[in-house]
């Protein structure tokens, strides 16, 4: 189980090996993803608090990138944060994300990125519930539920 402490190690001294990469240009993947999709994904935005549609939906199953359909995140470990974004406490397995300290916005937060395709999914906080402390605090577009 990964904790607070790991995460600020991977932003900092490196990141897991991921099982493989995808490297595409932007007009490959502008092909392959809708504009809210791309926008978010490719060029770190955000989407409005409460508008994506993973956002309140707990049906069973795994979330994957939505650009290289990587395994991220299982709907075992999704809990509702009140924050208006789908959160989960823990990545489906340790290398499916990577780590990065983000100092937008006057502000120092760590980015979490899919380590496969380097999509931006959100950031990942150290106020979730126990036991792991961790919030991944992520974007519905980055996503895709593949139900059980």
């Amino acid at each position: 189980m990964l904790t607070w402490k790991e995460v600020i190690h991977f932003a900092t001294k490196g990141n897991p090996i991921p099982e493989k990469r995808i490297e595409k240009t932007n007009t490959e993947w502008k092909a392959l993803l809708t504009p809210e999709q791309f926008r978010i994904t490719r060029q770190k935005g955000t989407e409005r608090p409460h508008s994506g549609a993973l956002c309140s939906s707990y049906d069973e199953g795994q979330y994957n990138c939505v650009c290289c359909n990587t395994p991220l995140f299982d709907s075992t470990i999704k809990f509702s944060s009140g924050t208006g974004w789908p959160s989960f406490t823990q990545p489906i397995q340790e290398n499916a994300i990577k780590y990065y300290k983000d100092t937008s916005f006057g502000m120092v937060r760590v980015e979490v990125l899919c380590n496969t395709c380097d999509a931006h999914l959100g950031h990942v906080f150290p106020d979730g519930p126990e036991p792991s402390g961790l919030r991944y605090c992520i974007n519905s577009e980055s996503m895709v539920l593949e139900q059980k």
